[in-house]
């Protein structure tokens, strides 16, 4: 049960979002930036750095929904390899640069002083460019407060994939977007007469 009073049927992020539209609005443009664009990066290597951080962060919502969208994006492999990036990114079918990438946000989600030069050097040794790594240690980062934000308030997360299959599917078409606005309970406020 979350720890605050969240609309019914709004797992994870959602419910929080719909809870507080004015913080929704921003924190899904800032998804939206991160993940949401081919630039560099692609989505599907985008969503597979927010699955890896959330599976360190043992946050099961984030990475069951950014699996998925990852999943979606990579076809008919895509749950192969967003299971081993959740297991152990090292042993995934995954290009070296990839891998690379992947070192630097496991090393931002324990701290980002724990980023070296040598894991920066060889990720640009295996292709990396500067925004590749920008956006890697960005979504890292970024994950680690989205992470929070729904274990922090005991959200809800369905356990049946195929919810989150077909969220990942909306998400690939739409980008991710805030649920209609919720409002929590008022207080009774008495009458001055």
């Amino acid at each position: 049960m979350a720890h605050i009073q969240l609309p019914d049927g709004l797992p994870g992020i959602r419910g929080p979002m719909a809870f507080s539209p004015q913080t929704a609005e921003p924190l899904n443009a800032l998804a939206n930036a991160l993940l949401q664009t081919d630039d560099g990066l692609s989505r599907a290597e985008r969503e597979l750095i927010a699955t890896c951080v959330s599976a360190l962060n043992d946050c099961f919502f984030c990475q069951t929904i950014h699996g998925a969208v990852a999943s979606h994006y990579l076809g008919q492999e895509g749950e192969t390899v967003v299971n081993a990036v959740r297991c152990d990114y090292r042993q995934a079918a995954l290009s070296d640069k990839m891998k690379a990438l992947l070192a630097i946000a496991e090393s931002v989600q324990r701290g980002g002083k724990h980023v070296s030069h040598e894991q920066v050097a060889a990720a640009r040794s295996e292709g990396a460019t500067d925004k590749d790594i920008h956006d890697t240690v960005l979504i890292a980062a970024a994950f680690c407060m989205f992470n929070r934000y729904v274990d922090g308030l005991a959200t809800a997360a369905p356990t049946d994939p195929a919810l989150y299959r077909t969220r990942a599917a909306k998400v690939a078409e739409q980008g991710y977007t805030a649920p209609d606005g919720y409002r929590p309970p008022q207080p009774q406020t008495k009458e001055l007469h």
